[in-house]
């Protein structure tokens, strides 16, 4: 029935621009270490800054973000090097969005699925989940948490 992937799409032509898929036209992905740096002018100030979180709140979210991928990774037995990829995508991800709008938890239970992924050592959203519900399970009631309002 289908020609090729993009016979799939009604409004899709190519040109040497790159692919027009409805009003949009999409071209090649180039990776560099020029472009696979986050540019300095992104870096501050962070879209959480911008929202009202103050400098110190924002990293001690970051740090706990990782320390939970951590922890979460160690549980899932991941190699460490899919821990480190959940760690930079959460990085990444909130040099995009805002802490304040957005749960550190739910993103860096979705990093660790993505990086899990990504690092071909795949495991079942159901056992994701688990680890995250026991690590706040475990954590819950213990002083030295940095206990924030949720977003909303």
């Amino acid at each position: 029935m289908a020609a090729g992937p993009l016979s799939a799409v009604p409004n899709t032509s190519t040109n040497s621009d790159g692919i027009l898929i409805g009003d949009r036209v999409y071209s090649e992905v180039v990776l560099t270490i020029s472009n696979s740096l986050i540019p300095e002018e992104r870096l501050q100030p962070t879209p959480s800054m911008l929202d009202g979180l103050d400098l110190h709140t924002e990293t001690d979210l970051r740090i706990l973000g990782c320390e939970l991928i951590q922890s979460a990774g160690i549980l899932l037995r991941l190699p460490q090097v899919a821990m480190a990829t959940g760690q930079v995508l959460f990085h990444r991800f909130f040099y995009s969005k805002s802490f304040v709008k957005h749960s550190f938890e739910i993103v860096a239970m979705a990093c660790v699925n993505l990086a899990s992924k990504i690092e071909e050592a795949p495991r079942r959203f159901r056992d994701v989940i688990n680890v995250f519900h026991h690590l706040k399970q475990s954590h819950r009631g213990k002083s030295d948490q940095l206990h924030l309002p949720k977003p909303g």
